[in-house]
């Protein structure tokens, strides 16, 4: 991981590191969103912005979990070690996701994953002690990152329960389904498709070649339409039928 507390930026991306951004950008994070201004200023300064290039591992898995990241822009690939040393992606995260959650609550205090960026990519880093202090002296903090826990746990679980009993198909649209943006919309419901292919078909346990094909079967039956990185959604009811169907 890159050292660098103060790296050198270009000005397209110089806007996302201003003070407010950066503010705005720790409030995004359901249990951090309660703090006071005073709260914040005091985490930001203990914080610092790092800079990594495409491919390089911003930590290990079982590697001491000193530090809780925020994404502020680039990709993360999120990958868990096997028994036999293969690789098994578990998700990507983007801007204003964060990575190393699941340390908190080890008594191992290590990483449960590794995490490995994609293409170039800022991070905020928080230390993982103050996120535990936070957590210690508000409960509503505290609460609200175990029911962030809870849903991440139910997501990977359904990860699990598609791999084993699910076709390719089933993978990909429960896939869709979850991206959607939460609540209702007037407009088009519709999925940024920023992950490079290969890693999203690695994620769904199947071929890029697969992953095009079906993507490709969904809009010819009229279910999404497909403008380069944004998957508009038709038809949410017909995808969820086919969901099922294919379980």
């Amino acid at each position: 991981m890159s050292t660098d507390t103060a790296p050198v930026l270009s000005s397209s991306s110089e806007l996302l590191f201003r003070p407010r951004q950066l503010r705005d950008l720790v409030r995004g994070v359901p249990w951090l969103g309660d703090l006071d201004d005073d709260q914040l200023e005091d985490l930001l300064e203990d914080s610092q912005v790092c800079t990594l290039k495409a491919r390089e591992w911003l930590f290990r898995q079982d590697a001491p979990a000193e530090w809780l990241y925020v994404v502020i822009s680039g990709v993360v690939r999120l990958v868990r070690s096997a028994g036999d040393g293969r690789l098994a992606t578990i998700r990507c995260v983007e801007r204003g996701g964060t990575l190393g959650e699941l340390s908190m609550v080890s008594s191992a205090g290590v990483y449960l994953y590794s995490a490995e960026a994609l293409r170039r990519t800022h991070v905020l880093s928080i230390p993982a002690a103050r996120c535990r202090q936070i957590m210690d002296r508000q409960p509503a903090c505290r609460a609200e990152f175990m029911s962030r826990l809870a849903l991440e746990l139910t997501e990977r679980l359904e990860d699990m329960a598609l791999l084993t009993q699910a076709d390719a198909m089933a993978r990909l649209v429960s896939y869709i389904l979850r991206q959607l943006p939460t609540g209702r919309a007037r407009g088009p419901r519709v999925v940024r498709l920023t992950i490079p292919k290969r890693w999203l078909a690695a994620q769904l346990a199947m071929t890029p070649e697969t992953l095009s094909r079906l993507l490709a079967k969904l809009r010819e039956e009229g279910f999404i339409n497909i403008d380069r990185q944004r998957l508009v959604v038709l038809d949410e009811q017909k995808l969820r039928d086919l969901m099922l169907s294919h379980d």
